[in-house]
Parts: structure tokens; C-alpha cells; sequence
């Protein structure tokens, strides 16, 4: 067996164990591929659109969901290609949310739980702002995920990206 099939073998798994399955439902239900419309709101009021995609997967004997988030759709050249660890932790009743982009040195962690039909991810960035990520219009086959930052708790969140996430077939 080669070394990269050696490692995607020991990180992957079918599902999660069956004394956690309960607990893996709030994210349980991404797994596979999606693609993306992607709409970055910037500074100016102006937006930039494009496209991606993204795969999900259970990952560390099934106690985790990993993700990969690509920007544009492969083979463009990427302007984002990052990955999140979702791990569940029975002590707070959340989920520990670790996001990284190497490619735009782009860093953060996050608790993650729901709040009514939605998902909500708070914490901060590399850049020392307060992040709220949200999986709203939630489907089986879709979902939309909007990313909001703020500088201070007083501050009111201002929209930087929205996701409008379709499942494929791959």
C-alpha cells in the first residue's frame, strides 16, 4: 500500500459508532459532495460572484466530519482551498470547529450548535474578529451558509460570504 493511500484510509471512515450516532446528526447529514454559488460581499458594497465546490466525509473512526471547500470548481486555478474539523464534545453539547485555508493563511475556531432549524458556528479569526457562521435553509440536498464577522460585541455583524450549496452525485 503506498503512503497516501495508507493515510487516506486511516483518516477516513464509513460512519460514525453507533454510541455517538445521535450526536453526529447536526452535521452527519453533509456528508458526500456539493457544489457552490458563492457571493462575497466586500467593504465597498460591491460583490464579487464564483463558483466551488465541497466534499464531506467521516473522518478519525467516525468521531469527526472533515470538509474540504474549494474556490473556484476544480481545475481553476483556487483563491480558497481550506478545510474544517467538526468534532463533537459531550461536555459542552457542541461541536469544536477547527477552519484552515493555507492558501490565504486564513485560520479560525468555532463552537458550533443548533439554534432552531439552523446551524450556528461562533468564534474568532486569525485576524483577531469575532466569526458567526450559519447552515440556514437547510435541506436534504441543499442548504445556504452565510459568514458574518464583527470587530467587537457592540458591532453589528456585517455579511462577507454566502454559500448557496447544491448535493452532486460525485
Amino acid at each position: 500500500m503506498t503512503t497516501i493511500s495508507s493515510f487516506f484510509t486511516a483518516l477516513g471512515s464509513e460512519g460514525s459508532p453507533a454510541d455517538r450516532a445521535k450526536d453526529m446528526d447536526l452535521y452527519g447529514w453533509l456528508i458526500g459532495s456539493w457544489e457552490m454559488d458563492t457571493v462575497r460581499h466586500l467593504d465597498d458594497g460591491t460583490i464579487q460572484k464564483s463558483d466551488g465546490e465541497i466534499h464531506f466525509g467521516w473522518v478519525l473512526e467516525g468521531r469527526a466530519i472533515q470538509d474540504v471547500w474549494i474556490r473556484p470548481k476544480r481545475p481553476a486555478p483556487s483563491t480558497m482551498y481550506g478545510t474544517t474539523l467538526r468534532i463533537f464534545d459531550p461536555g459542552i453539547g457542541g461541536w469544536h470547529i477547527i477552519w484552515s485555508d493555507p492558501l490565504n493563511q486564513d485560520y479560525s475556531r468555532q463552537i458550533g450548535r443548533a439554534e432552531g432549524k439552523d446551524i450556528v458556528q461562533i468564534g474568532d479569526d486569525s485576524r483577531g474578529l469575532q466569526a458567526r457562521w450559519r447552515f440556514t435553509e437547510i435541506t436534504a440536498d441543499s442548504f445556504h451558509w452565510i459568514g458574518e464577522e464583527r470587530s467587537a460585541e457592540s458591532d453589528p455583524w456585517q455579511i462577507t460570504y454566502e454559500h448557496f450549496a447544491r448535493r452532486t452525485n460525485c
